[in-house]
């Protein structure tokens, strides 16, 4: 048998946010030990895949501007620290919606507010800049020149990698049900793993992404939505640039729900529908594209860039989101675990968010107080209050009603 390992705080999810989580607490002096059952961003995790925008513009929702504002300039320096800055691609970010739309102009403002650099881009403006591009009549555009995109597989296996190399400890384990087995006196003593070992910590934080709700299933076996989302890449005509950087950045369609982006490292135009597909099971939903995505994908790539429309398909990947009631972030303490905290909830817009995510979350386990936000939020007691209320398990219902995008 084993000997049991002892630590500070146990992460058990190498997702974005567990990594982040785990190498945020090893920075500030915690023992940490991080699992995942598959290794960091697997082919079966939210986190995996090859690519994931990060964008500034959130509509209304200004601590997700505030995010992405603060997690872009972590990023770039946790790349630059491993020699790894090709992980962040600036191909800039171009949101395209028709004049009126609330979400664009409430956008605007936001932007305009946290002091994010974009131009905003007229109809006639988006038809001589970005030609390829099919756009309707009052259309305008918002571009975001600094924003881009991580390559977001390598992008999580390096956050694991420098925490490794700071003192965090990493082990490929599965973490075995029920975890209220080993629970004493309202305290989560230690959890058991796959091969045998037995972890205790002082705390535990279950950053599990779309496996929440079978680790939970009572709490959040109706809290937590896993949907199935299929992505494409379509190869592009030979010697054509037009679909590459800079000629063509990261893309959004607000009112199609269709976002894409340039050919990156030679693996074709990525396309993907953002909204949500069937509930899935993580571990069992087929991987397999349907011929209806495909059938849906060829028929946008018709409709808004017709030199694509006969183009083959190279690669497609089928992943889910983990999305709450709304797609807010869920970030607080187990209500019947004094030391046990979930993490999760990405929702389809969270890659972006991991490093102000591990550092909110290291922040409340450290503290275990809800009244730090770890300096990653605008320094005022309403924005504190404001976030921990959007996080809160409290906020999250058993009914969808998407409002963050």
């Amino acid at each position: 048998m084993p000997a049991a390992k002892t630590y500070d705080f146990a992460v058990i999810g190498a997702g974005v946010f567990g990594a982040w989580t785990a190498y945020t607490l090893r920075q500030r002096g915690a023992r940490v030990m991080l699992l995942d059952a598959f290794g960091p961003a697997s082919s079966r995790a939210s986190s995996g895949g090859e690519s994931r925008i990060i964008r500034m513009g959130y509509g209304p929702s200004e601590i997700y501007t505030r995010f992405s504002q603060q997690a872009l300039p972590l990023w770039k320096e946790l790349f630059a620290r491993a020699g790894r800055p090709e992980l962040f691609q600036q191909t800039g970010v171009l949101w395209i919606a028709h004049e009126n739309e609330t979400y664009m102009l409430q956008t605007l403002a936001t932007l305009s507010k946290c002091g994010i650099n974009f131009d905003k881009l007229s109809c006639d403006d988006l038809r001589r800049r970005y030609p390829q591009i099919v756009t309707d009549d009052g259309s305008f555009g918002i571009f975001e020149p600094e924003s881009g995109v991580l390559m977001a597989r390598r992008a999580v296996q390096c956050v694991v990698d420098q925490a490794r190399k700071i003192g965090v400890a990493y082990e490929e384990s599965a973490v075995l049900p029920p975890v209220t087995a080993v629970a004493n006196n309202q305290r989560l003593t230690a959890i058991k793993t796959s091969d045998g070992a037995s972890i205790s910590a002082g705390a535990f934080v279950f950053a599990c992404g779309p496996w929440l709700p079978q680790v939970f299933p009572d709490l959040l076996g109706d809290r937590i939505f896993t949907s199935r989302q299929e992505i494409f890449f379509f190869g592009v005509p030979p010697g054509d640039a037009r679909f590459s950087p800079p000629a063509l950045p990261t893309w959004l369609v607000l009112h199609d729900e269709f976002y894409g982006m340039p050919c990156l490292e030679g693996r074709g135009f990525k396309i993907a529908h953002d909204r949500h597909g069937p509930r899935v099971n993580p571990d069992t939903q087929s991987r397999t594209p349907t011929a209806e995505a495909i059938d849906a994908a060829r028929k946008y790539l018709a409709l808004r860039f017709p030199a694509l429309k006969d183009a083959p398909v190279v690669e497609s990947r089928v992943c889910q989101y983990e999305n709450t009631s709304n797609g807010d972030f869920l970030i607080d303490r187990h209500p019947a675990f004094e030391n046990v905290w979930i993490v999760g909830g990405g929702s389809g817009h969270g890659f972006k968010h991991g490093p102000p995510v591990g550092s909110y979350a290291a922040s409340l386990v450290l503290s275990n107080s809800r009244a730090d936000a770890g300096g990653v939020t605008p320094a005022s007691v309403s924005a504190k209050f404001e976030i921990e209320r959007r996080f809160s398990l409290a906020s999250k219902e058993t009914i969808q009603h998407r409002a963050v995008y």
